[in-house]
């Protein structure tokens, strides 16, 4: 059975999500390998598909004009990626992999921000992959400069 449960290190946050995804992609981009210690492992789900328990030591950290990210304020556990705004693509909500409980049965199926990706960085199996303009353009924001 795939997991349906997640939350931090130290236990401060847990979350219970409606529905298990069946899937989780991989991140490249630099912001996420910052954020994540290595590439970043996420599920998107709805918003209003998760319940907290312990929300109140959730820390986020404004990461761009579009989007936040979400961390255990005790022990700095990554948790979510949030977009921010009005945008096309607000009230994305990307939870965390690694908070999840188990990842067994899931199948990684996209490798985001290919171009980013450092050369010693390889995936078993085949992956959908998506450039930084790709990824950008999917959520409907202009590169910089424009």
């Amino acid at each position: 059975m795939i997991c349906t449960t997640g939350g931090c290190l130290c236990g401060a946050v847990r979350y219970t999500l409606v529905q298990a995804p069946d899937h989780y992609d991989a991140c490249h981009c630099g912001m996420c390998r910052k954020f994540s210690g290595g590439v970043e492992f996420g599920f998107d789900t709805p918003p209003d598909s998760v319940t907290w328990e312990g929300a109140e030591n959730i820390r986020t950290y404004r990461s761009s004009d579009w989007a936040e990210r979400g961390f255990c304020g005790t022990c700095g556990s990554s948790l979510f990626y949030r977009t921010v705004g009005d945008g096309p693509a607000a009230g994305f909500l990307s939870m965390a992999g690694g908070s999840l409980d188990s990842l067994e049965g899931l199948t990684l199926t996209t490798e985001i921000y290919i171009d980013s990706k450092p050369s010693g960085h390889a995936f078993a199996g085949d992956t959908k992959k998506m450039t930084e303009a790709q990824v950008m353009a999917a959520f409907g924001i202009a590169p910089e400069g424009n």
